[in-house]
Formats: structure tokens, sequence, C-alpha cells
């Protein structure tokens, strides 16, 4: 593409209005800016916390949490007695976002599940008020379809690198959500039906929150 789909400029201002950022936070970012370590950002933290807050978020499930970046983000907008459940196939890296929540004070209200994402939900009992899915690009339908019983009426469905991310070809996604045939590739394609599902889906509604890498905000309008 000949234009970045997301300006940096809104990136920028975004983080001017996200909360004050700690030490823990400030250590995560320069992790992440030194190793190229993925993560939602300070912006989409931001983010991630007010929406917590604007459904009064108890319980969270995050399909893929590395060292605890979203979660840590997430995690002060939860009732001392709520609980955020981190999923991660990397142990090493499930190690540290344990250290990184009990730095902050919030290992309390989380609980830390080595293993599939998809797998494990499955094992965990609902309702889930928010829910993260940032695992691999073409398992996000079934992430959410996972998760999706799971989420009560007004529970709210994220996910992240709606638009961008490594592989991921806007253009090809665009055109795969407009019925087009396209030779994309895994991410793309997997990106693009995960669109299509909860576009589809007359339970949920869905919008687009510009930020980020992209960002698919699905709230539960209805159903059981």
């Amino acid at each position: 593409m000949d234009e970045d789909p997301l300006p940096a400029v809104t990136e920028e201002f975004a983080r001017t209005l996200a909360p004050d950022r700690d030490e823990v936070i400030e250590a995560m970012d320069a992790r992440a800016d030194r190793e190229g370590f993925p993560t939602v950002g300070p912006a989409v933290g931001g983010w991630l916390r007010l929406l917590a807050r604007a459904v009064d978020a108890e319980r969270v499930f995050e399909f893929g949490s590395g060292f605890g970046y979203s979660a840590y983000w997430t995690a002060p907008a939860l009732p001392e007695d709520g609980e955020i459940v981190l999923t991660e196939v990397d142990a090493d890296e499930l190690a540290d976002a344990r250290e990184n929540l009990e730095r902050g004070g919030y290992a309390d209200r989380a609980r830390f599940e080595h293993g599939d994402a998809v797998e494990t939900v499955a094992d965990c009992e609902g309702p889930f008020d928010l829910v993260l899915i940032d695992n691999e690009k073409d398992r996000y339908r079934a992430a959410f379809e996972a998760v999706r019983p799971t989420v009560p009426e007004g529970g709210v469905v994220v996910a992240d690198n709606a638009i961008e991310a490594g592989p991921l070809d806007f253009a090809d996604v665009r055109a795969l959500l407009a019925g087009e045939d396209v030779d994309a590739d895994g991410a793309s394609r997997g990106v693009a039906d995960y669109l299509a599902t909860v576009r589809d889906d007359p339970d949920f509604e869905t919008g687009l929150l510009p930020l980020g890498q992209g960002v698919a905000v699905s709230i539960r309008v209805g159903g059981e």
C-alpha cells in the first residue's frame, strides 16, 4: 500500500490521552522496543482499561498474553475480587507476566494458564465481561467461537491486529471482506474471516478502533 492505514499522528495523539504509565509499564515498553516484541502499546492499553471500566468488568480472558502487557493495563479496572485469565504457550513469557503483575500489585486478581488459549478457555467457566483476542491470526475465528458462549449481553470482545500485523496485508483483508478472490496469506485470511464472522453475527455489533495496529471491538447486544 502507498499509505499507512493508521497514521502515526492518530497514535501519538491518543497516547497523550492514555493513563500515565508507571515504572512497570515503562520497563515493558522498553523491552518491547529493545526486542521488537509486539504489544498493543499504550494507546490501546489505555482503551482496554477504559473498556473494562465501561462494562464494569469483573472477569477478563486473554487469548495470548505475552509477558503481561495488555493484562497489566486492564487489571487496575477490575475489582479486588475480579479475575483476569492470562494464557501463553511460552512458559518463560508467562513467568515474566507473573513477575510484572506481581511488581504492580495485581497478581492477586490474575490467573496464569500455560498452554493453548483456545483449549484453555474450554476449561474455564464464564462469564467473561471483556475478552482480548491476540493469538495466531489464522485462529482468531476459532478463538471467538470458543469464547462466544461465555460472553454475556453487554460484554465486549476485542481483537488486536485488525489492520496490521507482520505478514498481514490490509489490502487483501479488505478485498476478502468485499467478497473478492485474492491470493492472500493465512494471516490475512484469518483476520478477514474473523471480521466477517463478528460482522455477520446478529448478537454482536462491531466497530473498528483505529489505534495501534487496528482493534476490532465487538459488543454483545443479544442472545443468551
